[in-house]
């Protein structure tokens, strides 16, 4: 899991979750590409009643764009642990050094439009 900390006056939470549709497929239950399992489950984790109400508003709306149902777990989030610091900025880190990177991120990264 990820954790979000975003300035909703830079990136809106509306815009945040439009990204997020388009960078993974959300109806593959507990599936991402290749990784298999339910660390992989497509999930929404919010903190207040608005964030709830917009990630619902949101996954309705972005249904339309999807020939499946979509099945994003939309939860109340819990205590949040970051992980080991092996696992921070991993991409940043690894890009010229793991396949992985080259094979997974850089093609969501471009589907994107962002920075590599």
């Amino acid at each position: 899991m990820t954790q979000i900390v975003y300035d909703p006056v830079k990136a809106p939470l509306t815009k945040l979750l439009d990204t997020f549709w388009k960078a993974h497929d959300p109806t593959t239950p507990d599936r991402q590409g290749a990784d298999v399992g339910p660390q992989y489950r497509s999930a929404i984790f919010y903190e207040t009643d608005a964030q709830r109400e917009a990630a619902e508003k949101s996954k309705a709306a972005a249904q339309a764009k999807f020939p499946s149902p979509i099945v994003t777990e939309i939860a109340k989030a819990a205590a949040f642990y970051p992980a080991e610091r092996y696992h921070q900025d991993y991409y940043h880190r690894n890009k010229t050094r793991n396949p992985y990177c080259q094979i997974v991120i850089v093609p969501k990264l471009e589907k994107l439009g962002m920075d590599l």
